[in-house]
């Protein structure tokens, strides 16, 4: 029996870590290169649905360590322009969570680094990488240190440095068509002028409130719309055990976005002046507010001609970064993340790397694709606004998906693996 694959991993985020832990747990030797110092996840909650907990739960989480919250996922619409009245509910998930993002960060660091199955991965901070060769399955460091792996694997993010070493030529793209104007954007990372305030406050915060009882009275989400301001929308959530509060408050965004940062600090009066036409009792909600509130522009990349090269490929955000609307960024990365784990059993050679990475490819594209694209179409488009929460069949499509039986039974008509 072969001795296992060495593999690099670019980013420590939660697709790169998943995608670590899941190679590790086959037998490869796994390090991943994070150009941060402190590999402390940053950001608020996410949601995690029934396809999300297959990879999850084959990956060994512990949910507890996670503090879940919800554990269903539904969505209460409420209309912004009117005393809070239910319009519509959404159950969708059932056995889903709301869960704060680095609690699974701190989760997969833990499983990916500690005792288990396999070597620990290797997790090297401060460690900027500056280019990779496919064919040669080498990373450069910003150092000048020239790493040397089987596999390479991309996992950092819409700001990824991994396109550029998978394709020999810059892409420029024109973003999807929006009612505001939209503007083109180097490497795919399309601008389609739209932004969120992101934040989160203290659940006791809401004692003793009767104007939030469209908040506290009804579980799951709640998702706030305006007819007047259809592009503002506010979604919020309980997540850490009910004891914080996230909120997502979307809106359009008139200035030229590549002249900002793509997250940045503003303040709760910001907030407030955007969704100043919404009833007061929204309002009240929002002054609830506390810092850090960050201002996060939602880019997402244009379709891709091909997630792998040569011993190289991409994956989560780097491959298929979109719009929230949908929920499923995480679970798109960590499906990438098990079906990679799957495809690489610990027998497999550098010479099957490539036939493997291919196979990824067409267990992967095609979903990322789909989800990515309806991701953004259900929030632009208002003909399709809320189409999910209408379509069994796309409910079917994405809840149900089993990632990792898919990738099994792959293995084992086309490569004759044991599952």
């Amino acid at each position: 029996m072969t001795s296992g694959l060495d593999i690099c991993i670019v980013g420590a985020g939660l697709g790169g870590l998943a995608a670590a832990i899941a190679l590790r747990q086959q037998g490869h030797r796994v390090q991943i290169f994070e150009t941060s110092l402190s590999n402390s996840e940053i950001g608020a909650a996410i949601t995690l649905t029934k396809n999300a907990l297959r990879v999850l739960d084959h990956l060994g989480w512990n949910k507890d360590n996670c503090k879940v919250s919800n554990h269903s996922i539904q969505i209460i619409r409420l209309s912004a322009d009117v005393a809070p009245s239910t319009t519509s509910i959404f159950r969708g998930s059932e056995g889903g969570y709301y869960c704060h993002r680095v609690d699974l960060h701190e989760e997969l660091k833990r499983i990916a680094i500690g005792e288990g199955v396999g070597e620990p991965v290797e997790i090297k901070l401060g460690c900027q990488v500056m280019a990779c060769d496919p064919a040669e399955g080498t990373l450069t460091l910003k150092d000048g240190q020239i790493i040397s792996a089987d596999m390479i694997l991309g996992a950092d993010g819409i700001h990824v440095s991994s396109i550029s070493s998978l394709h020999d030529f810059q892409l420029e793209l024109t973003a999807v068509h929006h009612p505001y104007e939209c503007t083109r954007a180097r490497c795919n990372r399309a601008s389609n002028r739209n932004v969120a305030f992101r934040f989160l406050f203290d659940a006791a915060k809401l004692e003793g409130q009767p104007e939030l009882a469209w908040f506290i009275d009804l579980p799951g989400g709640r998702l706030v719309e305006s007819q007047a301001h259809p592009y503002h929308r506010i979604f919020a959530y309980l997540c850490r055990s009910g004891t914080l509060v996230n909120v997502v408050a979307q809106f359009p965004d008139q200035r030229d976005q590549d002249q900002y940062s793509w997250t940045t600090l503003t303040t709760r009066a910001d907030v407030l002046a955007e969704f100043h036409a919404y009833h007061p009792h929204f309002l009240r909600f929002l002054e609830l507010a506390e810092d850090p509130i960050l201002l996060w522009q939602l880019r997402a990349l244009s379709i891709l001609p091909t997630w792998v090269r040569g011993h190289a490929a991409i994956l989560g955000d780097a491959a298929h970064a979109t719009l929230p609307t949908l929920g499923q960024g995480a679970a798109m990365a960590l499906e990438d993340a098990g079906t990679l784990g799957v495809l690489f059993p610990r027998d497999t050679t550098r010479a099957e790397v490539e036939e493997r990475l291919k196979a990824y490819e067409a267990l992967r594209k095609e979903r990322g694709e789909l989800i990515n694209r309806e991701s953004l179409e259900q929030f632009m488009l208002l003909e399709k606004r809320e189409l999910m929460t209408r379509s069994t069949g796309m409910q079917k499509a994405v809840f149900e998906h089993d990632a990792i039986a898919v990738a099994k039974g792959y293995l084992a008509t086309h490569f004759n693996g044991a599952v």
